[in-house]
């Protein structure tokens, strides 16, 4: 009983003393009034702890959303989009990407035959399971896979070196930079040490020797390798070498760095050590440095990648919850964690919802439901990419930009030293239009609810824009998503949170990557952590049918009054994944 509710009763305590001592001629009145007197105490104690539940119940809500928990929708009915998953048919179709991996090379890359499959497997599948309206999207990409190892061998005072190739960042001296083109010297080309960090015209035009015909040589440092490079190509360059800085331990080894896609110069990235030899040498004699190249593509022009989308039949058009998930793999592994996870995830999804809106007592939806299955993710975002500019210039109803909510992003859901990591609205880039914040920090604190509803550990991933979602938030539509984690290492502190909340030898191991085998070729169906896998589907499931029963999506996700709350953000620097596009930016 609370401090209001008891001195409420004292005081009608010693109210009805009074009355009986006073009253002593007129019993029947006096038990009138004793009566009234506790008929109004019954209902004032109810009233107070009923306001007191209510206020825990806030606090509660308060922990779990950090933005207006009263606006949070509960559906009025039960839900059952989680349940009618299974995770037989879920391994089912994993299995089947690492059947066609097997079958074609163990890969499922654009350009490969593991990847057309991958993409007439799933739609083959939907037509088969769903009556939903099924759209498959060709664009155009030059892939920019090896038809071979790079070789890179330097000469320096006529003494030459071949350097060391290698998938493994911890072996290579060096590695092809995305969008190179081909080249293969005939000869020894001498090299020019750009000074600086080559982003200035006037760095390439105080040089000891003229760039033109020369391979540059170029630190890492302050604009994008496209700068770099565009300038690499305005100076008549033959090749541009672009090394590590040092400027902190994890800066010294090789990166996979990427250059625009009309890209016109060969280019590698080295070492920090090898480059600052290079440089050094060529400093110290001009003219007594030079190198040996050739890159040879796979593919010198473009090829046609597609991307497949599935919409649910009912539902509004103009107000469409966009799914999504890349389906392709790099070219080192059959990707069943990177992106198989995701992509199998989301086919769940749509033949789930598919088989309950053939139900009669299950209510279809208020909004359209857009599943999509992007390709090219490993090389840019370029699937996604396509298709939001393909929506921005549309004017047909349900195809434009305009027609968007939201978008859910599921790429990497069953690491095996996983985390149940939630994008974190909080860490979008600077640049993020105003409008989408809001709504991406309510789907944030929506998908953490689910967790911690579940009593299930939980942690932020970064939300800068590297994957699928990317293009979709800089575009101001909202967004949101599950990532199970990547490259980055596990910490004690999680492994014993988890631990505690899972159970013993759940919490994983600490100072182990989240997926050991990330773009690996061990990247395979071993690769996956089934338990962990199954809570990310299951929350997921509760976003989507959670989103789909709101009376008013709209209005909770981009709440007008509350935008300019949100003018001050702070950007984390990136700790997930790393891949994508993400070395395009110094």
């Amino acid at each position: 009983m609370s401090l209001t509710a008891h001195h409420l009763y004292q005081t009608c305590k010693n109210q009805m003393k009074t009355i009986q001592l006073k009253n002593l001629v007129a019993p029947i009145l006096g038990g009138v009034i004793l009566i009234g007197l506790i008929t109004v105490l019954s209902l004032s104690i109810t009233i107070l702890v009923e306001i007191d539940k209510q206020s825990r119940s806030q606090t509660d809500n308060d922990v779990r959303s950090l933005y207006n928990p009263k606006l949070f929708f509960q559906p009025p009915v039960d839900i059952n989009l989680a349940a009618s998953i299974h995770m037989d048919e879920v391994m089912s179709y994993l299995n089947e990407f690492q059947r066609i991996a097997s079958a074609n090379n163990d890969t499922r890359a654009i350009g490969s035959t593991g990847f057309n499959s991958t993409i007439d497997y799933i739609n083959d599948y939907l037509t088969a399971n769903t009556n939903f309206k099924i759209t498959k999207t060709l664009f155009p990409v030059l892939p920019t896979r090896l038809a071979q190892a790079p070789i890179f061998i330097s000469s320096i005072n006529g003494v030459q070196t071949n350097h060391t190739y290698s998938q493994s960042e911890l072996t290579a001296e060096f590695y092809q930079m995305e969008y190179t083109t081909s080249t293969n010297f005939n000869n020894y080309v001498e090299i020019v040490v750009i000074p600086n960090v080559g982003c200035k015209d006037s760095d390439w035009q105080t040089t000891n020797l003229s760039p033109q015909n020369r391979v540059a040589l170029v630190k890492r440092g302050d604009c994008s390798f496209v700068e770099k490079s565009a300038l690499a190509a305005k100076y008549k360059a033959l090749a541009i070498l672009i090394y590590n800085d040092g400027t902190t331990p994890n800066r010294t080894a090789v990166i996979s760095g990427t250059l625009a896609e009309n890209n016109t110069v060969p280019a590698l990235f080295l070492t920090f050590e090898l480059g600052q030899k290079l440089a050094e040498a060529a400093e110290r004699a001009p003219g007594s440095v030079s190198v040996l190249i050739s890159i040879v593509r796979l593919f010198e022009t473009t090829i046609p990648v597609a991307n497949v989308c599935a919409d649910t039949p009912t539902g509004d058009a103009t107000q469409t919850i966009v799914v999504g998930s890349h389906s392709d793999s790099v070219p080192a592994g059959p990707g069943i964690n990177d992106n198989g996870s995701g992509s199998a995830a989301n086919l769940a999804l749509a033949v789930a919802l598919a088989r309950l809106f053939r139900t009669p007592t299950y209510p279809k939806y208020k909004y359209r439901v857009r599943f999509c299955w992007w390709g090219a993710e490993e090389v840019g975002l370029l699937g996604s990419k396509y298709h939001v500019a393909q929506a921005k210039n549309s004017t047909v109803t349900g195809e434009r930009l305009s027609d968007y909510l939201v978008n859910l992003n599921y790429d990497m859901l069953g690491s095996p030293n996983y985390i149940f990591g939630i994008y974190d609205g909080r860490t979008a880039r600077n640049d993020t239009p105003e409008q989408a914040l809001t709504g991406s920090n309510r789907l944030t604190d929506l998908y953490k609810d689910w967790f911690i509803k579940q009593n299930l550990p939980w942690d932020y991933t970064d939300f800068s824009g590297r994957s699928d979602y990317g293009p979709f938030l800089a575009e101001g539509i909202v967004a949101g998503g599950l990532f199970s984690g990547a490259d980055d290492k596990k910490t004690e502190e999680q492994r014993n949170r988890y631990d505690h909340m899972l159970g013993q030898g759940f919490g994983g191991i600490p100072d182990v990557i989240y997926d050991p085998c990330y773009h690996k070729a061990c990247d395979s169906i071993q690769n996956i952590n089934v338990f962990g896998y199954k809570k990310m589907i299951q929350a997921a499931a509760y976003v989507l049918e959670y989103l789909g029963r709101h009376q008013d999506l709209k209005t909770w996700l981009y709440p007008s009054t509350e935008i300019h709350q949100f003018t001050a953000r702070s950007y984390k620097a990136p700790t997930t994944k790393q891949h994508d596009f993400l070395f395009s930016f110094e």
